[in-house]
């Protein structure tokens, strides 16, 4: 990645945010375009007091601006973090992720941007996996939950239309549940648990709590982000750690007391659960040269102090 200018559309974000530090700390000169929907500009305070090359931009990438920005900043590189996110929900189904993608898609077009990278959740595009068949390997064909995993599939699709005709080389990163610092409650399972501990409120647990999920650390999300910047060309690749967690064993693990008390709530499990996610990290090792590091117990420690901060202000 050295030399190379990138763009982070949805660097306002979660994720976005977390790209944007790393990529400051490269010494990079980046652009962020967030339409602020979701996003919030206090994820970038941080990035913004370090005092680097950091545009920010506050704008649609649907709207025409977008496309003048990107032939006036010329980046080697779109980071399209902003694509059908647990806070962008409520906008799948008017088509946005596909309105978007396209969007970016056409300015890289005409601009010569020579790759676009994407990240989809897991979960959604491989849909519901047999026990013996995890972690789940991308030769695996897509099998989309609900419109969210079907317009993660047509993503997919489009992004290979582009490479194919236009010659826009892109990797798609299909993750599992990224958690840490400055995720919202409604956006992560883990967030939600650190979010009721430092409030003193019960957790809630959708279902008996026997479903499990991969659980990524933002950090090692971040840096198989880095490494898609120019490898991986024309792949989907998972990107998680291969190891299930079930949500009543992270429960114990944010707070150990909860066996011992009485701030547990099971409601009815939601139509959209998925029963497991686990997703084989072997092609992010071949073709990223990239493996999660952070186990869960570390990536705790890491998480949970930010949010009991979060009282204090």
């Amino acid at each position: 990645m050295a030399n190379m200018i990138p763009m982070v559309v949805g660097g306002a974000g979660f994720l976005g945010s977390h790209l944007v530090d790393r990529l400051l700390a490269e010494d990079m000169a980046i652009d962020v375009v967030d339409d602020l929907s979701s996003g919030s500009l206090a994820n970038l305070a941080d990035a913004r007091a370090a005092g680097g090359a950091l545009k920010i931009h506050t704008l649609d990438v649907r709207a025409a601006e977008f496309g003048s920005l990107v032939g006036m900043r010329r980046p080697d590189v779109i980071y399209h973090l902003g694509l059908l996110t647990p806070a962008n929900s409520e906008r799948e189904a008017d088509g946005a992720a596909v309105a978007n993608v396209l969007a970016v898609l056409e300015a890289a077009r005409h601009h010569g941007v020579g790759k676009v990278v994407v990240a989809l959740p897991a979960g959604s595009l491989y849909g519901e996996v047999p026990a013996r068949e995890l972690p789940v390997k991308e030769t695996r064909p897509f099998e989309p939950v609900g419109v969210r995993g079907v317009l993660a599939r047509t993503v997919t699709e489009l992004l290979a239309v582009y490479r194919d005709e236009h010659a826009v080389e892109f990797t798609a990163l299909a993750m599992t549940s990224v958690y840490g610092p400055r995720q919202r409650a409604a956006d992560g399972v883990v967030a939600a648990f650190a979010t009721a501990l430092a409030h003193g409120e019960s957790f809630v647990i959708f279902g008996d709590g026997r479903q499990t999920r991969d659980l990524l650390f933002v950090d090692d999300a971040v840096d198989a982000l880095v490494r898609a910047g120019n490898r991986g060309g024309g792949l989907v690749v998972n990107i998680g750690t291969g190891v299930p967690t079930s949500i009543r064993d992270l429960a114990a693990l944010v707070n150990p007391r909860l066996s011992s008390d009485a701030s547990l709530v099971h409601q009815p499990r939601r139509h959209s659960d998925l029963t497991r996610v686990a997703v084989s990290p072997t092609r992010a090792r071949i073709h990223l040269q990239w493996s999660p590091w952070t186990d869960l117990a570390a990536g705790l420690r890491a998480t949970l102090p930010g949010y009991e901060s979060l009282t204090e202000t």
